[in-house]
């Protein structure tokens, strides 16, 4: 079993799942392709950032990896409030967790939304 003590799960881990309102992908598309040039070019933090769509393009999974929760917060005040919601304006349903030990201030900017935490527990 994985000591939690450790600061390796300062990481964290974000899975969001999107399903498209009809005519949403091409949209979906064009945001995404704004978010990654935004994480590639200003996230100092930012490990992981991966989009899949499924076949028909009628949703997609978004998986992202952050060195800790500041540079979550980084991430979310370089896409902005605007991007976010036309990005989230795209889907009929949005659902989200982020897994690892969120600092109080990341917890508090989350709350009420609707992203689920998720705090470490076995790990191999």
């Amino acid at each position: 079993m994985q000591d939690f003590s450790t600061d390796r799960h300062d990481q964290l881990l974000g899975i969001a799942r999107f399903t498209f309102v009809e005519g949403g992908a091409a949209t979906f598309k064009r945001l995404s392709a704004r978010c990654m040039e935004i994480v590639r070019t200003q996230d100092s933090g930012t490990l992981q950032y991966d989009i899949y769509l499924d076949d028909d393009e009628t949703g997609a999974v978004v998986i992202e990896r952050y060195r800790d929760s500041s540079a979550l917060i980084e991430h979310l005040e370089n896409i902005g409030p605007e991007l976010m919601q036309e990005v989230l304006a795209t889907a009929v349903s949005v659902e989200g967790e982020t897994l690892g030990r969120p600092s109080d201030e990341l917890r508090a900017r989350m709350s009420g939304g609707p992203v689920r935490l998720f705090a470490p527990f076995l790990s191999m």
